[in-house]
């Protein structure tokens, strides 16, 4: 009777044992140099801004976050990231950033974003220009709307992409951006 007890016990340690073992994922490019990989996914960022008045109606802002994107779809270049960015917002002008990707293995992927900036027309657009391991070099594009969730007096932000989508191409071996 003791080992009837003991037997879910073990099958249950088994089981979360290998659900730690490392995630498997090709060791190779994320895809053959030359070749578009199409991308959606959802991004989830909490982090902090500050904001300076412009004169009337027009405000400035430094934004930082940090959050998880996890990618959907056959080609998308990796599962999961986390997410950094740095952003100058203008109210007038837009948004210019910074963003790293960064997956399971330590490998990034780098880009530059832009956007409208206002409540009405907030579309940001990020442009791919490399990274490091299986994404040096890699070249692409991405989109979505920024959504604030939670916008509190001490600068605390909590935000999400809707629509989220791109492509990423792998650059050739060697090429570009730099081995971590």
């Amino acid at each position: 009777m003791e080992v009837l007890r003991c037997r879910p016990l073990a099958v249950a340690l088994a089981l979360a044992a290998a659900a730690c073992g490392p995630a498997t994922s090709p060791s190779g490019p994320v895809a053959t140099p030359g070749e578009w990989r199409e991308f959606e996914g959802s991004w989830n960022a909490a982090g902090s801004r500050r904001t300076i008045a412009l004169g009337e109606g027009r405000r400035a802002s430094i934004i930082e976050l940090r959050g998880t994107m996890l990618l959907v779809g056959p080609q998308r270049p990796g599962v999961g990231f986390r997410s950094d960015v740095i952003a100058l917002a203008d109210s007038k002008t837009g948004l210019v950033g910074r963003s790293v990707w960064t997956d399971e293995r330590g490998e990034q992927v780098f880009s530059e974003l832009k956007g409208e900036g206002t409540a009405a027309k907030n579309r940001v657009t990020g442009t791919i220009l490399g990274g490091t391991g299986r994404y040096a070099g890699a070249t692409g594009n991405y989109e979505f709307s920024w959504e604030f969730v939670i916008e509190a007096e001490d600068g605390s932000i909590q935000g999400r992409a809707v629509g989220l989508k791109g492509r990423i191409r792998p650059g050739e071996p060697g090429a570009g951006g730099s081995r971590k």
